[in-house]
């Protein structure tokens, strides 16, 4: 439960990152969306190794390397996707910029889920046994 709370709050600092940082960097979306999704890593990090996975020895599930290994594959999806919907597609105001941002945060945070879920859960449960 903890590690949805963690996930949850993360998609919501990404969004207010992006947000803030897309108004205060006259409008370099590519920039915000990249910054903003690297500090929502970093707190998802904090969040799962204070909270969510304190009782594990790496603090969280799959060790920070495979963490953010991962999780730097979905920020460059995440940032792939936002630029063909923003540059391509032409979804540049308020409402586009962030339902582009949304979109691009699902798929990428579906992968960082199916990744976890086929690498690093089988390895933490033989590991247990």
């Amino acid at each position: 439960m903890n590690a949805w709370v963690v996930g949850g709050s993360g998609a919501v600092v990404n969004f207010a990152v992006f947000n803030v940082l897309l108004h205060g960097l006259d409008g370099q979306a590519l920039v915000a969306t990249v910054l903003a999704s690297v500090i929502a890593v970093f707190t998802n990090y904090l969040g799962l190794r204070l909270l969510a996975h304190r009782d594990h020895v790496a603090g969280i599930g799959e060790g920070p390397t495979l963490f953010f290994a991962f999780r730097g594959i979905g920020v460059v999806m995440e940032s792939g996707l936002f630029y063909v919907g923003y540059h391509g597609l032409g979804l540049h105001g308020p409402l586009g910029s962030n339902a582009v941002k949304a979109v691009s945060l699902v798929l990428a945070s579906a992968f960082r889920f199916l990744v976890r879920r086929t690498w690093a859960v089988p390895h933490e449960a033989l590991s247990r046994s």
